[in-house]
């Protein structure tokens, strides 16, 4: 059993005003089953599958302050929602405290998640500005485990001579030593907010970037990435401004309902045990419509949960189908799962890495797929 005690340190209880809202919750909505950090109730995090992380630091973006309205108003929509899968419990461990600069922030925020994925918690983060994804990866870093990363942005914050925090900390993601990043991949991007050379850059380092236009077309594309990720960050420019009024970035973007599915697919994981949403600015939002897209990507991650905990394991191979291809002179082996339909596709090293159909579509037409090519170049 691990000792969380200390963490109270780092951490403030949730403000009364906005847990309750002058309101009873139901015993199905989230709101009357979660457990949440309140006064000097703490939750039992030893019992707590999913936990919740408020963090309102947007000192690294171009507003330059702190607070927890932001994660506050998130919550408050969040636990008005009806909680399906009961079997995952969730805990709430209320906002982080600022301390006197970002450093303090980052620092607080790395050790909170560090050790509650150490524990093989699963944490979402209620951002804050898009740059605390950099504390995100620390937790990681601060255990000494080699991840994979999947960043969805409509922008790529590798503008290195910027004074903004949130606009460059890629930059120190990707490149600071020693570094425990194996892969990166970034969902969503909007090519006219990209300079061409740095789209080139992240190519040569064998990083996996995929614009907007080629995910919605086909969603699925996005699952086995998500799959494979250890922790995912979400900037909420990815939905577009109709569906997300805080989104004052692009008109364009995924919908509210393909934001969802992308969380839906994180839920879906095994391997992912972080995911925090980005870039919430309530000042901006009308009608509170964007917090209430920020709950149900949440709701979603959980119903994606519920389905990756019924999936079994490849060693199980009673519950796969099994697909023998030769392509390219090459002889591989793709499996579907009889439960979820998920694909995974064999590389030479007789690993198992995850797939979409597409892929074993491609391999049977006597073609590479790109995933399986991407792959063996890195590795």
């Amino acid at each position: 059993m691990a000792d969380f005690s200390h963490l109270q340190d780092f951490l403030n209880p949730i403000s009364k005003a906005f847990l309750h809202d002058d309101q009873e919750y139901d015993e199905f909505q989230v709101g009357g089953g979660i457990d949440a950090y309140e006064s000097n109730h703490i939750p039992d995090l030893d019992a707590a599958d999913i936990i919740l992380l408020g963090v309102g630091e947007e000192r690294g973006s171009e507003t330059n302050r702190t607070g927890t309205t932001g994660p506050d108003i998130i919550r408050r929509e969040f636990y008005r929602l009806y909680h399906w899968h009961r079997d995952i419990r969730l805990a709430d461990v209320g906002n982080l405290r600022s301390g006197a600069f970002l450093a303090d922030a980052y620092a607080a925020m790395k050790t909170v998640i560090g050790e509650l994925i150490a524990a093989n918690k699963t944490v979402i983060i209620l951002g804050g500005s898009h740059d605390l994804t950099y504390a995100q990866y620390k937790a990681y870093a601060s255990q000494q485990m080699i991840i994979e990363a999947t960043v969805a942005d409509a922008l790529i914050d590798l503008q290195e001579n910027s004074n903004i925090r949130s606009e460059r900390f890629l930059m120190d993601l990707l490149t600071e030593q020693p570094n425990y990043l194996r892969h990166y991949n970034h969902l969503g991007f909007q090519s006219y907010f990209v300079h061409p050379r740095m789209l080139e850059t992240l190519d040569k380092l064998r990083f996996d970037c995929f614009r907007l236009g080629r995910i919605r077309e086909n969603m699925d594309e996005a699952e086995p990435v998500l799959r494979h990720s250890d922790m995912f960050s979400i900037d909420i420019n990815i939905i577009r401004h109709t569906d997300a009024p805080s989104n004052h970035l692009s008109p364009n973007g995924f919908s509210g309902e393909e934001g969802c599915l992308l969380t839906r697919y994180a839920g879906m994981s095994s391997r992912l045990s972080t995911m925090g949403i980005y870039g919430y600015r309530a000042e901006k939002d009308k009608d509170h419509i964007t917090a209430r897209q920020i709950a149900q990507m949440i709701w979603y991650f959980l119903d994606g949960r519920a389905i990756k905990n019924k999936e079994a394991h490849l060693e199980n191979r009673d519950a796969f189908w099994e697909f023998h291809i030769a392509f390219s002179d090459i002889d591989t082996v793709f499996l579907k799962s009889k439960k979820t339909g998920r694909w995974w596709m064999q590389l030479p090293d007789k690993e198992f890495i995850p797939c979409a159909y597409n892929d074993y579509l491609l391999a049977s037409n006597n073609e590479i797929p790109e995933r399986w090519l991407r792959h063996q170049e890195r590795f």
